[in-house]
């Protein structure tokens, strides 16, 4: 995303604006979004048990304390060491000044050369750790790193395939002719439109279990009528003398 200024949001401290949005959209098409969504999703699921991993997609990050104008949105972050809790933003200097670690971009015919390498060099000086740039309609993988945390530039990985990444975990595979991404336990990232349909699933199945619920729920009830009424009989068959265990 651009790094162009929208809505305002105050740091009271320095009496400095830095909004919480640029006024772009998160996706410059549905292909654009669904690799977006199934990135975040699937390095969520990855580090669900972690409350230490934070995962945000589209966010704005602001890596230096009074320079609202130095901010980039990846597309996805990963930062280690900072909690899952939401945030309208992420500015560095709140977050122990942990930058992001691990930066997705995924490419489309909007993202100029010009565009890609001022990125770049901005993940470069603020600490990002690893880079990884898909090119959605080529199909291109690439990716930088720091091979070591303390180098000061990022390299070019010279050979994605099967890269698996050092902080992640995941290993990126092009075999098919487009990027799918593995989980470390073998199992692939979803497609965004298989999410859809699990919890599509999953909303049928809660409805079900829903509407069970209500059908036992009068089931009790008609019970309680039946077990009232039988007490009640009971009584005034004792009250006549007549034993209702004896019947």
């Amino acid at each position: 995303m651009d790094s162009t200024i929208a809505s305002p949001l105050h740091d009271t401290s320095t009496n400095i604006i830095y909004p919480d949005s640029d006024g772009q959209p998160m996706a410059n098409n549905t292909e654009h979004f669904k690799r977006i969504a199934s990135t975040q999703y699937g390095l969520e699921s990855i580090f669900a048990d972690r409350d230490d991993v934070f995962i945000a997609a589209d966010l704005l990050w602001y890596p230096v304390l009074g320079k609202p104008t130095l901010v980039q949105a990846p597309d996805v972050m990963v930062a280690f060491g900072r909690p899952k809790h939401e945030r309208s933003s992420y500015k560095q200097w709140e977050e122990h000044n942990t930058a992001p670690q691990v930066v997705f971009e995924f490419l489309s015919k909007s993202n100029t050369p010009t565009e890609m390498i001022r990125k770049a060099t901005f993940f470069e000086h603020y600490g990002v750790q690893e880079y990884y740039i898909y090119d959605i309609e080529c199909k291109v993988l690439s990716g930088l790193i720091r091979f070591q945390e303390e180098d000061d530039v990022l390299e070019e990985i010279p050979d994605m395939s099967d890269w698996k990444s050092p902080r992640l975990g995941i290993r990126f595979d092009m075999s098919s002719g487009e990027l799918v991404l593995w989980k470390p336990d073998g199992t692939p990232f979803l497609t965004y439109d298989e999410y859809i349909r699990i919890e599509n699933t999953l909303g049928e199945t809660r409805a079900e279990l829903g509407e069970t619920r209500a059908e036992l729920g009068e089931t009790r009830a008609e019970l309680d009528t039946t077990k009232s009424y039988a007490e009640k009989l009971a009584e005034k068959l004792r009250a006549l003398g007549i034993n209702p265990d004896e019947l």
